[in-house]
């Protein structure tokens, strides 16, 4: 998908002070950059911003920060920020590849990825941010019972993101491969942009909620 640019998104990003600047000095320290002990969860890849604005405002006993590389798209959670403030909510504009430099042990309680990138050319495995890969990076910041959300539109990645599962340590909790109509999942979910748009035309939404396997 060829992104737009924003005639000056990075400028209004960099600007932001929504966006914390140089996110690896707070590694180990996002309590004290939130100013209070609640724990934390993470959107990575987070587009627009609707899910977690919408997560924030319901759950504002929780902190939360949305992760998300490009500008042009984080500009927009921004803008929303402007018109609905919340204290519990920041961004961080950065590639996923160095979420293990942001974050410390055991520091952050649950992960959301929703419509990811498929990367769909075999040799892009390694970038799915469902992969074996990725999940061995989120096992060095997540709480040992913490846990990882994911959904997509896209039945090829949903079965690559399951065949990664016991390979890199972890296990699924509850799986779906039509969200809207499993009741028990999809008490309490909320869209995004994105998953309006595909379930609108009918596409099931899958969805699995994973967690690390504990060693005895």
């Amino acid at each position: 998908m060829r992104l737009k640019n924003v005639k000056g998104a990075r400028e209004a990003v960099e600007g932001s002070p929504l966006v914390v600047k140089e996110p690896e000095s707070a590694k180990g320290k996002w309590d004290a950059v939130f100013g209070n002990g609640n724990p934390i969860r993470i959107e990575i890849g987070m587009g627009k911003g609707k899910f977690l604005h919408e997560l924030a405002l319901r759950n504002q006993e929780v902190n939360y920060i949305g992760i998300e590389k490009y500008s042009s798209v984080l500009i927009r959670a921004l803008q929303r920020m402007e018109e609905a403030p919340l204290s519990n909510l920041l961004f961080i504009r950065m590639d996923a590849e160095e979420i293990g430099e942001v974050f410390g042990e055991e520091e952050i309680d649950r992960i959301y990825l929703n419509f990811s990138d498929p990367w769909p050319k075999e040799r892009h495995g390694k970038r799915r941010l469902p992969s074996r890969e990725f999940l061995g990076r989120y096992q060095g910041f997540l709480k040992k019972d913490g846990v990882l959300e994911f959904k997509t539109d896209n039945r090829e990645l949903f079965d690559f993101a399951l065949g990664e599962l016991s390979p890199a340590g972890w296990e699924a909790v509850k799986v779906t491969r039509d969200l809207h109509r499993d009741s028990e999942m999809a008490e309490g979910n909320i869209m995004t942009e994105y998953e309006e748009k595909f379930s609108s035309k009918g596409n099931p939404i899958y969805k699995y909620i994973i967690k690390r396997k504990q060693i005895l």
